[in-house]
């Protein structure tokens, strides 16, 4: 039995409880959380703006070490540090035929397994394959990345989700190239780290948007070169601070529909617009053909920064190593796996940076 945090149903509060966990089957790694992000997506997935079954345990950001393997894992052993990866890539899809492994149909597969039970005898599905907000989980070995050396453990959660697409959209997605103008919508964890990431691409303006004006020392500490608090006259201040021409690239990472247009609007003749979050159907983009013609602007969507971790983390490793890259800074809270309600109200109410529950 571990603790975990359950979702009952869509929309209902989590609940802090026992599970029931397995060991490892055949193909299977269990692995003791040090630490597990608390992303946007885990709030998506609870209030139904993406679907998930339940009852489940949510959680997709998390590093840990492996405590037990099942039959058939070789390239894992107890003892070993290693990073969840939510979204493995089945190698068999027309995606992944593609070198695509981001767009992977299978990705999400896993979701909809049975990998536990409340103490009553409820089933439990795993929250996009991983289930990271408990103390202990069982997840295919294809989930598990080995922790290259030189990365701490605990800030090694972020890489699973919010650095991975932050770095991704920048270096992968919207292809920043040194000298470059950058604005990146949203100060939150993937904002913030799609922020260090332009400043590791070189890019010589860095403009930070963020509703609350608190975000400002955190965006200027991961790079940004200017702050906007977001308003009606966003698209124009960002023009003004970049010649009249707008940014070169403009990477959204709220999911709304109004920043991801203002995000557009901000981003210069012939440039990039690169939509990271994760809207609602509910939420309509506009645009009228002549705009689309005139302006010559390529918008693109992102999934999980475009990335492949398996290819991904050692370069990001890299970066940690060599000071360019500070997880720690992406984390404005340090919390228990009862301080999840609250971290999800923090983002809900545009606070902070990333929450991180540690174990």
């Amino acid at each position: 039995m571990v603790r975990a945090a359950v979702l009952p149903a869509v929309g209902a509060p989590l609940e802090i409880t026992e599970i029931d966990l397995p060991d490892p089957g055949p193909g299977q790694v269990r692995v003791r959380l040090a630490a597990a992000g608390v992303c946007h997506s885990d709030l998506s997935l609870s209030n139904g703006t993406m679907r998930v079954p339940v009852p489940a345990v949510l959680g997709h950001e998390g590093s840990g070490t492996v405590v037990a393997v099942g039959e058939g894992v070789a390239h894992l052993a107890p003892g070993d540090d290693v990073v969840l990866n939510w979204a493995p890539s089945c190698g068999n899809c027309h995606a992944c035929s593609l070198g695509e492994v981001w767009l992977c149909a299978d990705a999400l597969s896993g979701s909809a397994d049975v990998y536990a039970r409340t103490a009553a005898g409820v089933d439990l599905h795993p929250g996009l394959n991983v289930a990271a907000f408990a103390e202990e989980t069982v997840v295919a070995a294809s989930c598990v990345l080995p922790l290259p050396d030189g990365v701490p453990l605990t800030d090694a959660a972020l890489l699973g989700c919010a650095v991975l697409t932050g770095y991704g959209a920048v270096h992968h997605s919207a292809r920043v190239r040194a000298g470059e103008t950058v604005a990146v919508f949203g100060a939150g964890g993937v904002g913030l780290a799609t922020l260090q990431a332009a400043r590791i691409a070189g890019a010589s303006t860095i403009v930070a948007v963020d509703v609350s004006p608190e975000k400002e020392d955190l965006a200027r500490a991961a790079g940004a070169t200017d702050f906007v608090v977001a308003s009606a006259d966003t698209a124009r201040e960002i023009r003004a601070l970049t010649g009249k021409q707008g940014v070169d690239v403009a990477v959204e990472c709220v999911g709304r529909a109004s920043t991801i247009r203002t995000a557009w609007d901000s981003t210069r003749r012939g440039g990039r617009t690169t939509v990271v979050g994760i809207g609602g159907k509910d939420q309509q983009v506009t645009f009228n053909a002549l705009e689309i013609f005139h302006w010559g602007r390529t918008l693109s969507g992102c999934v999980y920064g475009n990335s492949d971790p398996a290819r991904d983390l050692p370069v990001l490793a890299e970066h940690v190593r060599a000071g360019r890259l500070d997880l720690g800074a992406l984390v404005t809270e340090r919390i228990a796996l009862e301080g999840i309600p609250a971290a999800f109200a923090n983002m809900l109410a545009g606070k902070g940076g990333r929450a991180l529950v540690t174990f």
